[in-house]
């Protein structure tokens, strides 16, 4: 049995297939991004998931592409959870980087973006990625993504630069106590999703004058540090991953548009191209 995971910081998409590829079951879990949960809650994500747990014998191989998996110390502690519960199989553990390439481009040269809960750029030239720069996660980069999004509405909030009406549905629909902020920011896991849990609101007044004005500032940010570095010219394509493009994705292409370029594809969920990459090209 073979078992493929695409799995961002707030949720992981997985799909077992048998020894033929054909798919037998699929299941999500909460996100495994080694950089940022802890070891101990990362292995209770995967065994509170009784389908995986019931076929742990079974899986010979582990395809996992993820959050935070760029860089060896957090995918060796990935790496080393899986291995203990799933005991009879071959793992590799790729970035979520590889696995966008996999499904926009698949083997064409192109660049690849992800606009999800974090954000990340490559060139692919149809054999390697090739970045600009490294990721340094939700802290200090991630630009438009959702927890940058995220962290920019709570700032404004508090600094009264909200419209009156946006702040108080804002102020109804989040508990925003200061303490309590700071609590799921600094002592639970996953800080990044919980920021990315705010930009929900973005998507109810993505017609609203001031929301339009941050979606354009933070893509207009993206394509500055991540796109425009690699030179593209007219034509080369341009994929996006991801919930944050995919529901702006009118605002995404007028920013591409204004800096001479074209988005070629804009995908919300990569777990299904994924699969058929693996299906046509992976053994």
């Amino acid at each position: 049995m073979i078992l493929i995971a695409d799995g961002g910081s707030t949720k992981a998409d997985w799909i077992a297939l048998d020894s033929d590829k054909k798919e037998i079951f699929r299941v999500r879990t909460l996100g495994l991004n080694p950089a940022v949960v802890a070891k101990e809650e990362l292995t209770n994500r995967i065994v509170n998931m009784f389908q995986l747990i019931n076929i742990k014998d079974e899986v010979e191989q582990i395809h996992f592409y993820g959050a935070g998996c760029g860089t060896p110390k957090p995918v060796a502690i990935l790496n080393d959870v899986m291995s203990t519960i799933f005991t009879n199989a071959a793992i590799t553990i790729s970035e979520d980087m590889l696995a966008a390439v996999y499904a926009a481009s698949g083997k064409e040269p192109a660049i690849v973006c992800i606009l999800g809960t974090g954000s990340n750029s490559c060139y692919f030239d149809g054999e390697k990625m090739h970045m600009k720069v490294a990721s340094l996660g939700y802290s200090l980069m991630d630009e438009a993504s959702g927890n940058h999004f995220g962290k920019q509405l709570i700032r404004d909030f508090y600094y009264n630069k909200m419209p009156k009406r946006i702040s108080q549905e804002f102020n109804s629909q989040f508990n925003l106590d200061a303490d309590y902020i700071k609590f799921n920011l600094y002592r639970q896991p996953n800080p990044n999703m919980y920021l990315a849990s705010f930009a929900k609101f973005m998507f109810e007044f993505k017609d609203d004058k001031y929301i339009k004005k941050i979606i354009k500032k933070g893509f207009q940010e993206f394509f500055k540090f991540r796109i425009l570095p690699f030179n593209p010219i007219e034509g080369t394509p341009i994929y996006f991953i991801g919930s944050i493009a995919f529901y702006f994705r009118d605002i995404l292409e007028k920013i591409a548009k204004k800096n001479g370029l074209k988005i070629t594809d804009i995908i919300q969920r990569p777990i299904d191209n994924l699969l058929e990459f693996h299906r046509n090209h992976i053994n």
